[in-house]
């Protein structure tokens, strides 16, 4: 890593975690497979509600590059599970309520917002090779149309 701050090139950092329904999901497990790590602010909000259904509307082309999705945030697994089933989401979601995840990739930064700073998750995307290598990386993304950019960069991958 440089200077602390994650770049392409970098060995993605490992973790294990609680996800949604109950299990665990560990970085290191998934080798093999390509990842999209996505991080979002908060379940049900309408940007991250956006992302998470347009990405999981994209599992199958996902799954055809051999590819996992795994959606982060700060929620618990109880808020998860309620968002995964109002919204029929396909993709896993991360339960990162200590914050090492989301300190360790780089994306809890301060934020501003109507004149008051605060902590929070910058919405970002980690494409991480099968072999756990950053390959590329969206930072202080839009929802919208994101998971199609995502899609088009893990087929034009090598």
């Amino acid at each position: 890593m440089t200077q602390g701050v994650l770049a392409a090139g970098d060995a993605a950092p490992d973790f294990t975690a609680p996800r949604d329904g109950g299990e665990t999901v560990t970085l290191s497990d998934l080798e093999g497979q390509s990842v999209v790590l996505y991080f979002y602010p908060r379940d049900d909000t309408p940007g991250c509600t956006t992302e998470a259904v347009d990405f999981s509307a994209l599992v199958p082309e996902f799954q055809a590059q051999n590819t996992v999705i795994i959606g982060v945030s700060r929620d618990s697994v109880a808020k998860h599970d309620r968002f995964r089933d109002k919204h029929d989401l396909k993709v896993m979601l991360v339960a990162d309520e200590t914050g090492k995840i989301t300190e360790d990739y780089g994306v809890w930064v301060e934020k501003k917002m109507y004149g008051k700073t605060s902590m929070g998750i910058e919405r970002a995307t980690f494409l991480i090779d099968d072999q756990g290598i950053v390959r590329q990386i969206w930072r202080k993304v839009k929802a919208k149309g994101h998971a199609a950019e995502v899609l088009d960069a893990v087929r034009a991958a090598p």
